[in-house]
């Protein structure tokens, strides 16, 4: 066969491939206890891990669990939706990141999870790049930097809620982002960190119906970082409770 036309064909075999690939991503995958990750991640035959079935998610999409289990780490580099809300979806990352959220302009929700570092892991959820973060229901326990890291994240939005960051020997909430951020943190605990919550660079967060106690530090904050606090807040039994930047009135 001549060399151009076996070009062609090869040309023609990646191409096609590559549309089955992109076909081949559903806006809908489960992960369970007992699946695998060779599965193509459907109800019937769920993938095993997270990342398992982040590549067999299409961009929007959305993972579901449909039994409790441990899913291990992921990196996220796309906008999903990962929700676990009605069982538990856990994630052990001893000596590693649980989650690391990585993608320019990503939209991501996580709701549902249990994130355990077992007192080595480094960060519960450590966000590089992304456009905006939802955090509900969940619990980010024992790790050694921080339970939620922000860092180079550009002008980003996160929501906290609902959610218990607890028992890691860094921060409970770290904003060390690169450009102008939010984050609401709304009916959450944030206690036995070393510090509650800290805040430099440009960062603000805002503290809504939430309890930070038996931390090392409460609120720790290097302008022009601000940590602003509504007044139905709890922020007392702190080695050192410290200050918001501004308290917010109630209307």
């Amino acid at each position: 066969m001549p060399r151009v036309l076996l070009r062609g064909v090869y040309i023609f075999i990646l191409i096609t491939s590559t549309v089955y690939l992109a076909d081949a991503q559903a806006s809908r995958t489960w992960v369970s206890g007992v699946g695998d990750d060779v599965n193509p991640c459907s109800r019937t035959a769920p993938c095993k891990t997270f990342a398992g079935a982040i590549s067999k998610t299409a961009v929007n999409g959305e993972i579901n669990c449909l039994d409790p289990g441990g899913f291990g780490s992921v990196t996220i580099t796309k906008s999903i939706n990962i929700d676990c809300s009605g069982t538990l979806g856990s994630v052990l990352a001893p000596q590693t990141n649980g989650i690391v959220i990585n993608g320019d302009g990503a939209v991501v929700s996580l709701r549902g999870l249990d994130i355990n570092g077992i007192r080595t892991g480094l960060c519960g959820i450590r966000i590089s790049a992304a456009s905006k973060v939802y955090i509900e229901n969940t619990v980010i326990d024992g790790f050694t930097q921080a339970g939620v890291w922000l860092e180079n994240a550009g002008d980003l939005k996160v929501v906290i809620k609902n959610t218990s960051i607890k028992n890691n020997t860094g921060d409970g909430i770290y904003a060390v982002p690169k450009g102008t951020s939010d984050v609401f943190v709304g009916n959450s605990l944030l206690s036995g960190n070393g510090n509650g919550v800290r805040v430099d660079s440009s960062a603000t967060v805002r503290i809504s119906d939430s309890s930070i106690v038996f931390n090392d530090a409460g609120l720790v904050w290097r302008a022009p970082g601000k940590i602003l606090s509504f007044q139905n807040n709890t922020v007392d039994g702190n080695a050192k409770n410290g200050a918001p930047t501004a308290t917010v009135t109630l209307q």
